[in-house]
């Protein structure tokens, strides 16, 4: 199956539908924060149908740049994949490499709450700022989950590297300190050091997020959201 296009609304980076081909289209989407969305973009992500948002970032993050809102329907689910700076001193790992499994240590609450919101069978959108590490990861359980190939995974995990820029190296933005950082492409054995994290210490994805609130009949409902 051909890969979905990335979306163009305004000032959306890395916009596209996840489904994959295992989830029916217009159920799953990723891209990176809302907080510079447009009237324009606003009312086009509207059209989409989504009814939750998972926000994947810290709040001293959500603090500095808030999502703009979709609509008043749209539910809005702040989900810290990371170690929020707000509640914790725990530091993130700044090398892409430790960072992948670090993430699969301290994301499966996050991961489990996207779980329940796909279950519900409405749209639901998934971000982080740029939409490629903490989505990244989040994306592809719920893509193995619903039976795409690994190697399909990785290569859907991939093409965030164009859809950020990235694919002709890394590219500079601001932190929440407004230090300049470099934003890095990111790498299949990044993805397959979480997955294997994972395996490591739960055996299975459905024990991983049945370990961290999702039920069995969640993952169960996923596996019927299959194209029609």
């Amino acid at each position: 199956m051909a890969a979905a296009p990335f979306l163009d609304i305004p000032d959306v980076l890395n916009l596209r539908d996840a489904g994959a081909g295992v989830y029916r289209p217009g159920l799953l989407y990723r891209s990176a924060s809302l907080n510079r969305l447009t009237d324009e973009g606003a009312a086009r992500l509207a059209e989409l149908g989504i009814r939750t948002v998972v926000d994947l970032r810290s709040s001293p993050e959500l603090d500095i740049w808030p999502d703009r809102p979709i609509g008043e329907d749209v539910q809005y689910l702040h989900v810290p994949m990371l170690p929020d700076p707000a509640t914790t001193d725990r530091v993130w790992p700044e090398d892409q490499a430790a960072l992948y499994p670090f993430m699969a240590e301290t994301g499966g609450v996050a991961v489990a709450a996207a779980v329940r919101a796909l279950a519900t069978g409405a749209p639901i959108l998934v971000h982080c700022a740029v939409g490629k590490d903490r989505t990244g990861l989040t994306i592809a359980v719920l893509q193995t989950l619903a039976g795409l190939p690994a190697a399909a995974v990785t290569a859907d995990f991939l093409r965030s590297n164009v859809g950020l820029g990235l694919d002709n190296g890394p590219v500079p933005y601001l932190d929440t300190a407004g230090a300049e950082r470099l934003s890095r492409p990111i790498e299949a054995t990044h993805l397959a050091s979480a997955l294997a994290r994972i395996e490591e210490l739960h055996g299975t994805l459905d024990n991983y997020l049945l370990d961290h609130g999702a039920t069995a009949s969640d993952l169960a409902t996923l596996r019927t959201l299959r194209p029609e």
